[in-house]
């Protein structure tokens, strides 16, 4: 789950990070608000969306040369760029074409800064450790940074049974140059940091930039965090921060319906239980040529009414023009998949070709449910052989 800039930095300053003070707004006069509250002479607006490079974005019906950052010199700048980015589609290189609707703003005071850096704090899944990561190269893409110059990205592991300890904290301060009470700053900084990722059972926390003020301190100017979804019933405050309008609407209802539902830009939807078959399910499609339109896992005790639903989050791409269902049936069964792809092409008026691919317990049944139904269901006897039939399906009908 991902959260807001300013939510980020709420649950941030509970545990002491150091950030700059902001307030967010819904409208003009709230942002006017904030802005008089917490006096100048310098503040920041910031379009609040689920996507990075908000700066350099822009928006599709705004002045070019205006982002979704902005900074503003007096109460009536603040009001203008309210004005002008409030309800407003955001265009940034996360968004897509499409953009975000901005539906808050995040006004800021402004800061000194003498240097912008990057920090970051995620899970290496291959060494089971926490992994610092850090960049003199602020305020840039972090890909762009590995691969032009990964020499100035740092990297520091930590087992997660011991935390972090202070010469991690020096290893990074020294890393990125910092010196005298810069050090200590930094040391301060990690160690709050480290333990609201751990403690919110937070999956990434990203700082970028994280910036050196005038004085020596050290402040995160912006701040993105998201969260392991299994851990939220844990942090029910951090669930309550999350934002449905930012999210696709099929996942959400994917979501709802316990499915794990991933939109993707291909054309041939996709329904298997188990992630590790729905991965190699995608790779054949792409290996035949074709293009997966989503990544869906069942899971393994899916009912009739779930596998239903999933059929219909799944038609409810208009880029689909083929389906493959793809099921190894264990613990889950044929013949209750039959039921539920054969219920749900009925309900939603099946349109485009489906294939399925069913092996496993009561195989024998799931088969004679389909081929009784008088649907025009292709069925496989392998996953190359589905792969196959429904890319020339798609390709045929097209």
């Amino acid at each position: 789950m991902n959260i807001h800039e300013y939510q980020a930095k709420e649950l941030l300053r509970k545990f002491g990070v150091a950030v700059p003070n902001g307030h967010v707004a819904y409208t003009v006069d709230e942002a006017v608000q904030a802005a008089n509250e917490q006096g100048g002479p310098i503040w920041v607006v910031k379009s609040q969306i689920h996507a990075g490079g908000r700066g350099a974005g822009r928006f599709i019906d705004g002045d070019p040369d205006k982002g979704g950052v902005r900074l503003a010199k007096s109460i009536d700048e603040v009001h203008e760029h309210a004005k002008e980015m409030l309800g407003e589609t955001l265009v940034t290189k996360q968004t897509g074409p499409d953009g975000k609707q901005v539906k808050r703003l995040y006004i800021e005071e402004g800061c000194d800064i003498a240097r912008e850096l990057y920090l970051s704090v995620l899970l290496d899944r291959a060494t089971s450790q926490i992994i610092i990561m850090a960049s003199t190269e602020g305020g840039m893409e972090i890909e762009e940074v590995a691969e032009e110059s990964p020499e100035k990205i740092i990297k520091v592991a930590i087992d997660p049974a011991t935390g972090i300890s202070g010469f991690h904290c020096r290893q990074i301060a020294f890393g990125l140059g910092l010196t005298g009470p810069q050090v200590k700053s930094c040391a301060k900084f990690l160690m709050a940091m480290y333990k609201a990722y751990t403690e919110l059972d937070a999956s990434m926390v990203e700082i970028n930039p994280l910036v050196v003020t005038g004085a020596g301190e050290v402040i995160a100017l912006d701040a993105k965090m998201n969260f392991d979804d299994n851990a939220l019933y844990r942090h029910a405050d951090v669930a309550d921060m999350r934002d449905e309008d930012e999210e696709d609407p099929a996942e959400l209802e994917a979501t709802k319906h316990e499915l794990n539902y991933i939109k993707l830009d291909g054309s041939i939807g996709c329904m298997v239980n188990g992630a590790g078959l729905a991965m190699a399910t995608m790779d054949i499609i792409k290996l035949k040529g074709g293009e997966p339109a989503n990544f869906l896992d069942v899971g393994g005790g899916a009912t009739k009414e779930r596998v239903t639903k999933a059929f219909k989050i799944i038609l409810s791409d208009p880029n689909v023009e083929g389906i493959l269902v793809n099921i190894f049936g264990g613990i889950m069964r044929c013949d209750v998949i039959a039921e539920g792809v054969v219920a749900a092409s009925r309900e939603v008026n099946l349109h485009v070709p489906l294939v399925v691919r069913l092996e496993g317990t009561n195989v024998k049944q799931g088969k004679r449910i389909m081929a009784e139904s008088g649907l025009p269901i292709v069925s496989a006897d392998n996953l190359e052989d589905a792969a196959e039939k429904v890319v020339a399906a798609v390709k045929e009908a097209s």
